[in-house]
């Protein structure tokens, strides 16, 4: 999408950045995993591929993906690359209902477990209300990804249909003006421009 290419989200100890065509060699090996592949219901692609993805995401106007960074680390080395550690999506699933699917990967180990991706996810969310419009939420997570399914529940969001064929969950939420403002006190939310 390209509503979000020269922006970038602050958080207390995330950034999300666009993702952009250097970001792909290396978001290339985290989907050689096949734990990542299994947790994201995701096939491999090769390169080539990817690089298609990206440039998918980047240009088609029901696709929104931010690259997550860790702000911390990238504030000292200043190097993206370094501190990537996973990405966060939104799919325009229904324009007309102002209906959206939201994803979230950390890829890297060492940052799991520090409640970066509640952040990084939170920060999305508030994005995606107050820059897309959006009033319905959903989330799909694979059965095997308890930690997803618990995050999005703490989050609000409400079983609506579990598929045992795709071995998934769908979970849901409507935005409310009260969810909205409790967002809103989770986490620093501050839009700045992006530069490479």
């Amino acid at each position: 999408m390209k509503l979000n290419s020269n922006i970038k989200i602050k958080g207390a100890h995330v950034l999300l950045i666009p993702y952009e065509k250097h970001h792909v060699p290396k978001y290339h090996q985290w989907m050689k995993s096949t734990e990542l592949q299994e947790l994201t219901a995701s096939e491999p692609l090769t390169l080539e591929q990817e690089f298609d993805m990206q440039k998918s995401w980047r240009e088609d106007e029901d696709k929104c993906t931010f690259i997550i960074l860790h702000r911390e680390k990238f504030e000292e080395t200043n190097e993206e690359i370094a501190s990537m550690i996973g990405d966060t999506n939104i799919f325009i699933a229904d324009k007309e209902a102002e209906r959206g699917e939201i994803e979230i990967m950390i890829a890297e180990t060492w940052a799991r477990g520090q409640k970066l991706g509640w952040q990084a996810v939170i920060l999305m969310l508030m994005y995606g209300i107050q820059h897309i419009g959006l009033k319905i939420y959903e989330a799909k997570i694979s059965l095997s990804n308890n930690i997803s399914i618990q995050m999005f529940k703490k989050l609000g969001f409400v079983e609506i249909s579990l598929s045992e064929v795709f071995q998934e969950v769908t979970l849901e939420r409507h935005v409310t003006d009260e969810w909205k403002i409790w967002l809103q006190k989770q986490c620093e939310f501050k839009i700045e421009k992006y530069k490479n």
